[in-house]
Order: C-alpha cells, then structure tokens, then sequence
C-alpha cells in the first residue's frame, strides 16, 4: 500500500510540472497560426492590436537593442519600413523587457525613426514565442502568419522583401 502511494505522488508532481511549465512558457506561434489578441501602443501614440492588424499586410518585430542580433536586423528592419510604410504595410516593433529610455536613446543613436512598443515585461511577447529574439512575423491581411524569421539565420533584407512582395503583389 505505501508503494502505491508514493508512485500516485510520484505521477502527480509529474503531472503538476508539465501542467506548470505549458503555463509560464508562452505560445509558439507557426505559419498558418492567427494572430492572438494583443494591443500595444506605440511610440507615435498609434494603438496597433489584432484587430487593426486586418485588412493590411503586417510586420511585427520583437527585439531588445541589447541583443546583437536585433542590432544586426533592425537597420534592415527600418529599410523595410522605408520601402513598404508608404505601400500600406503596418509595423509593430516591440520590445522585450526593455524601458522607453533605453529604445529612444538606442533609435536617436541608430538613426533609426520606426514607431515602437516599449514593454518592461514578457506579456506581449509570450502570445507569440517561448524564447528568442529577432522575432519577426509577416502576416497577411486576414491577420494570419505567413512568414516568421528568428536569429537562425538573421534574415537579409532581400528575403523580407520577397516575402513582403508574395502577400501584397
């Protein structure tokens, strides 16, 4: 009887483990996946959420400008914003665990002049990932996720293009 017991504990904290960490880790967003409710607010002072995601081609970018691969992609990410801003396409940039003071003095550095979300924590972020940034996901206009690119490898410019160029030509 005591055998009994101890294994019933045993697969009960298993079970409670795997039920803790599915919790805390955050989504994992794929390609075909709709984008999940979330609404930040921007630099600018815009509102970009889901909801006013639909009905445009969409870029959202999760960065941090201490990440050296977020330094290598966000100059490629604001030539981007320069070539498809004016053809309609709406940018997200979101950091992850980073103040206003740190991006804004990182962008006045950078010449870098793209409207961003400033967030302190990880909720914005865990709807869309576990771990990892450069995140960046390309969505259409039905609000579903067409293309994501990570740190492996960083994406050129010429790849974003194409991508960009697949949902809106």
């Amino acid at each position: 009887m005591r055998r009994l017991s101890l294994i019933f504990l045993l697969i009960s904290a298993l079970l409670m483990v795997s039920c803790i960490k599915d919790d805390v880790r955050g989504a994992d967003l794929k390609v075909g996946d709709s984008l999940p409710d979330f609404e930040v607010v921007m630099s600018d002072g815009t509102t970009v959420s889901d909801d006013s995601l639909k009905g445009s081609v969409s870029v959202i970018v999760f960065f941090s400008t201490i990440c050296p691969d977020c330094q290598q992609v966000l100059p490629v990410i604001q030539r981007i914003y320069d070539k498809y801003a004016s053809e309609g396409v709406v940018f997200a940039l979101i950091s992850r665990e980073q103040d206003e003071r740190d991006i804004s003095t990182y962008w006045a550095d950078n010449a870098l002049y793209m409207p961003y979300s400033a967030q302190q924590d990880r909720r914005i972020y865990e709807k869309f990932a576990k771990a990892g940034i450069p995140r960046i996901y390309i969505n259409d206009k039905d609000g579903t996720i067409r293309y994501i690119y990570t740190d492996d490898p960083v994406p050129s410019y010429s790849e974003l293009c194409s991508s960009l160029d697949a949902l809106i030509r």
